[in-house]
């Protein structure tokens, strides 16, 4: 991206980069990575050329901090004049000399782990903001601090929840725009009305917040013309106890050229907009691009990328403001990808749609109409009103929250592309609002697992599936997951590189030195030539990555950094191909530089044994009251103890004496709550904890006898089960 402006944006932009409060530097990353993703435009691409295709093969480790966790990392460090800030588990600061790895402070707020209740996807946090002196970053629990960027101490702190009676909760990286600094909030699945929040840079003083979606009409005006216009696309009768949705948990662009702030909207809750607006519309503002005065929070214009969204397909993946050449005139654009599948093109000075081009399989639309830039709908492929259907991309996602990289010098976007379905249904009628509980009354099952799962189903319900339109697509190809090179212009693919999974999308970073750089949830950090394709280095650091490598240049040496560990949605359920499944989880930054050393790679983990014996059962047990423990445990535990083999959280088939006495005081009393595990007491009773348990012995003593017969058979216990055991 070119330099975007002059004195104009400048002065907008004044003091929003360094630690100073001089002219702001809107041109693309060198020495420092003053953003997230490295420039104001956030194109994941650097200037730097130490490294390139003719040394890259000399890469090593420059230094690697451990920062003590076994949860997911999502950030890409900040860089500022030899100093790298970044972000960790719940929104911890971590300050490193950026040549040495030494370690200059940490910041540990004070963090209530009750919010992990409606945190969905981990406990993760994507970055911090650096500006006039102070690091900014926002907790998992939404709260916004402003710390010395020199010390580390709190210099002032903010609320940025609007009602804690709901389940909101914050896992993006704080944005500065001007002389405010913005955050969304997370918490979609659960009962959540999405908002921006506006605080003033110097004293943290709310200035402005934008809602995402109308209120309850009953309770009065909306709070803005914005809300009074998007009113119109909802059924008067909408589930407004549910909230309506549109959390804006990640892609907050702040563009100097207009004095916008850009927000990429979620999804819809709940999910059917059946449920959620009974008589359809569109649903404004969800699952769109919105463009807000960065002073006042006015909406400026809007481009809705899923109307009336009904699969999840957020718009919160994260955007690139550059400059293209579109139909022979030289244009400011926005690139995004969301969810949906398409890659848009838009004019980010008044929402204009240039482009949209599919990058994958869809069943849901097939098109978008450029005229009047909506998607051709295809309900009879993607509507699960009335029954299940097969819906391509997957609420997963063609793109997420993995950043993207566009190259000026290329022409070309660089980001991992997922290509898969799922089968998606919803319950019948509609189920009473649960504050602060999921509240999006859908299932979902991906195809990759589909053909494995689907064989052992019983056979009037392998039918159902089978027969479901597209099903011949899953046939053909279930689904993964690509790095690819793409025209943005066209969507046409220039090489692909072929992930080891459908969960294997780590974030990209583009440099001048002709090189892309990408890590993967198999341990392997992986350098390209950004022309090619062709791997020039593969380093096994024995840790899974998923966040974007950044790269920065302190006394005269050019080093490449990247956060790694496993994490984010589906958290629990670890890969069995991932470095996290086979090594552990060991939460690390690791830097490298042409000349280093080999990375420590973390030992094996030990064989997997049977299950402990669990206890016997109380008495009073029946197979009835472990069938009404098993509905307990699917409505309230199953989304973070999926109890699979070497999860990120405990698998409760393999509780120990210890726990299964204290079993009770850790469900309802908080006894775990400092690690994260939340208390109950407010949802369910003892006689409720009482039933899971005994669900939870009948699972173990089922596991346990039949991993003692695969060990005498001498065969591993993550092979496939001996027997179709429903629980599993």
């Amino acid at each position: 991206m070119k330099r975007l402006i002059g004195a104009l944006c400048l002065l907008a932009l004044a003091g929003c980069s360094g630690l100073g409060g001089g002219k702001a530097d809107t041109s693309l990353a060198a020495d420092n990575w003053s953003t997230p993703g490295g420039d104001i435009g956030k194109s994941h691409y650097s200037t730097l050329t130490d490294i390139n295709a003719q040394n890259a093969a000399q890469l090593g480790l420059a230094w690697a901090a451990d920062l003590g966790t076994g949860r997911g990392l999502e950030a890409t460090p900040v860089v500022i004049d030899g100093v790298l800030y970044t972000s960790g588990v719940a929104g911890r600061v971590y300050a490193y000399d950026a040549a040495t790895g030494k370690a200059l402070w940490r910041f540990e707020p004070a963090i209530d782990m009750q919010i992990n209740r409606t945190a969905c996807c981990d406990m993760v946090n994507r970055g911090v903001a650096v500006a006039k002196g102070r690091v900014f970053v926002v907790t998992l629990d939404g709260w916004m601090y402003a710390l010395d960027a020199r010390t580390g101490a709190v210099v002032w702190k903010s609320d940025a929840i609007e009602d804690r009676k709901k389940g909101d909760n914050s896992t993006g990286a704080p944005e500065v725009a001007g002389n405010v600094v913005v955050i969304g909030n997370a918490g979609a699945e659960y009962d959540t009305r999405g908002y921006v929040s506006a605080f003033d840079i110097d004293t943290g003083k709310l200035a402005w917040r934008f809602h995402v979606v109308p209120s309850d009409p009953a309770k009065g005006p909306q709070e803005s013309k914005a809300l009074e216009a998007a009113l119109k696309t909802w059924d008067p009768k909408s589930r407004w106890d549910v909230g309506g949705g549109g959390a804006p948990w990640d892609a907050i662009n702040y563009d100097p050229l207009t004095g916008y702030v850009l927000v990429g909207t979620g999804n819809g809750g709940p999910y059917a907009t059946s449920k959620r607006s009974p008589s359809g519309g569109d649903n404004l503002y969800l699952s769109s691009i919105v463009a807000l005065d960065a002073k006042t929070g006015e909406m400026k214009w809007h481009y809705q990328e899923t109307p009336g969204d009904n699969w999840d397909f957020t718009a919160t993946s994260p955007m690139i403001l550059t400059d293209l050449t579109v139909d022979g005139e030289k244009r400011p654009v926005v690139l995004h990808a969301p969810k949906n599948g398409f890659l848009y093109v838009l004019d980010r000075r008044d929402g204009k749609l240039l482009r949209a081009n599919a990058l994958v399989r869809m069943s849901w639309a097939n098109g978008v109409d450029m005229k009047t830039g909506r998607p051709n709908l295809t309900p009879q492929f993607s509507d699960y009103t009335n029954g299940p259907k097969l819906v391509f991309p997957a609420t997963a996602g063609a793109r997420n929250w993995h950043p993207a990289a566009y190259d000026p010098e290329t022409g070309l976007y660089y980001a991992t592309i997922q290509d898969m379905g799922n089968v998606i249904y919803t319950t019948g009628g509609q189920k009473p609002y649960q504050p602060k509980m999921l509240n999006n009354d859908a299932a979902l099952l991906f195809t990759p697992d589909l053909q494995a799962i689907v064989p052992t189903l019983p056979p009037p319900m392998q039918k159902a599936i089978t027969s479901l339109p597209k099903w011949d697509w899953v046939k053909k190809d279930p689904g993964g997951t690509e790095l690819r090179a793409i025209d943005p212009l066209t969507g046409k693919t220039k090489w692909a590189y072929k992930m080891g999974g459908w969960q294997d999308r780590g974030g990209a970073l583009a440099t001048a030195g002709g090189l892309i750089f990408q890590g993967s949830v198999d341990g392997h950090f992986r350098v390209f030539d950004k022309k090619s394709g062709k791997i020039l280095k593969d380093i096994d650091t024995g840790t899974s990555i998923l966040a974007a490598p950044m790269t920065y240049k302190v006394g005269g040496v050019q080093y490449v950094a990247v956060m790694a560990a496993w994490g984010g949605g589906g958290y629990p359920y670890v890969p069995p191909y991932s470095a996290a499944y086979k090594r552990g989880n060991q939460g690390r930054i690791l830097v490298f530089k042409i000349g280093g050393g080999a990375v420590p790679i973390p030992a094996e983990l030990p064989a997997l044994e049977p299950a402990p014996e669990a206890p016997k059962q109380a008495p009073g047990v029946t197979p009835a009251t472990i069938a009404e423990g098993q509905t307990l445990f699917f409505g309230n535990c199953a989304l973070c103890h999926s109890n699979q083999l070497r999860s990120i959280t405990p698998d409760l088939r393999r509780m120990n004496e210890g726990t299964h006495k204290l079993f009770k005081d850790i469900v309802l009393k908080g006894l775990l709550l400092p690690n994260g595990m939340p208390r109950w007491d407010d949802r369910l009773t003892e006689a409720d904890a009482d039933k899971i348990h005994a669900y939870l012995i009948d699972l173990q003593t089922k596991t346990r006898a039949e991993e003692l017969e695969k060990k005498k058979r001498g065969l591993p216990l993550d092979t496939p089960g001996l027997t179709i055991l429903a629980n599993y």
